[in-house]
């Protein structure tokens, strides 16, 4: 493994370290590319050594994967946390917290869709707080356009939906 490729996969793993939440393909790239560390093919190759490696799981939905860093993810950056110089330390700690906010809800609100043994699809809406569903909506809808039609309204709607439901229950 080359230094500046053992870099980006350490880059990556102190990235989902410094986070209580996982982090989207989108957002990991757009701190390494934006801060040319390095190019969008050879970041994705190291993003698929590192879930081949056990470092990091993935979780996949329709529209997005999210990444998560494991144990093993953990233990291995904090034996090599020194391969990552204080300065691109720096820089990810400033993108993740200016970004922190904006990150965390990206990645919070979720939505997939499923075929049913009816035939019909089903539609999962959640919004994640702390590793646990602070909301979980399970709608049956008769065609897949209405399916991806509902899981984007959700992505879209989440919070307005959540305070109504709230209102009519308390």
């Amino acid at each position: 493994m080359t230094e500046a490729f053992k870099l980006y996969k350490l880059i990556i793993l102190y990235m989902l370290n410094k986070v209580d939440f996982p982090l989207t393909n989108s957002q990991i790239s757009e701190f390494v590319l934006d801060e040319g560390y390095t190019t969008y093919f050879k970041l994705q190759q190291a993003i698929a050594e590192l879930i081949e490696s056990g470092f990091i799981r993935e979780e996949s939905t329709r529209s997005r994967t999210f990444y998560h860093l494991t144990e093993d993810g953990a233990e291995t950056l904090r034996f090599f946390k020194n391969d990552i110089s204080r300065e691109i330390q720096k820089d990810i700690d400033t993108f993740l917290s200016q970004k922190n906010y904006e990150l965390k809800n990206e990645v919070a609100v979720k939505s997939n869709y499923y075929r049913n043994s009816n035939g019909e699809y089903s539609v999962c809406c959640q919004v994640i707080e702390h590793d646990a569903p602070l909301i979980e909506l399970t709608l049956t809808v008769p065609s897949r356009s209405e399916a991806e039609s509902v899981a984007g309204s959700w992505q879209k709607k989440n919070q307005e939906i959540y305070a109504a439901i709230m209102a009519k229950l308390l």
